[in-house]
């Protein structure tokens, strides 16, 4: 299992309550957690996100997730046309396999 930063989760539970990200914020949200606080990094965390804009944000990181689903049906559609050839090879193999035995 990948491991994922409380930190992160901190500031995206903050943002979706509707609070300001503060390192007091990150901090409490943390030690909720269970995991062991960090207060320097918390605070850096909390200045490097000032000013971001989490909708945008989450906006494209959404289209950037959806962009590999919409691609499947296109991928799927081309191994059936790959394993349709695949088939013609084999028969037609077969084939030849079968004339070479009567000359």
């Amino acid at each position: 299992m990948t491991k994922v930063d409380p930190y992160l989760h901190a500031v995206l539970v903050l943002h979706g309550a509707g609070k300001e990200v503060t390192k007091e914020g990150i901090v409490a949200v943390v030690k909720a957690s269970g995991a062991e606080v960090d207060d320097a990094r918390a605070k850096v965390l909390a200045e490097a996100v000032k000013g971001v804009n989490f909708e945008d944000l989450l906006k494209q990181s959404m289209m950037v997730a959806a962009a590999p689903a919409a691609a499947a049906p296109a991928a799927a559609e081309a191994k059936k046309e790959e394993k349709k050839e695949d088939e013609g090879k084999r028969e037609e193999q077969a084939a030849e396999g079968l004339a070479s035995l009567f000359g």
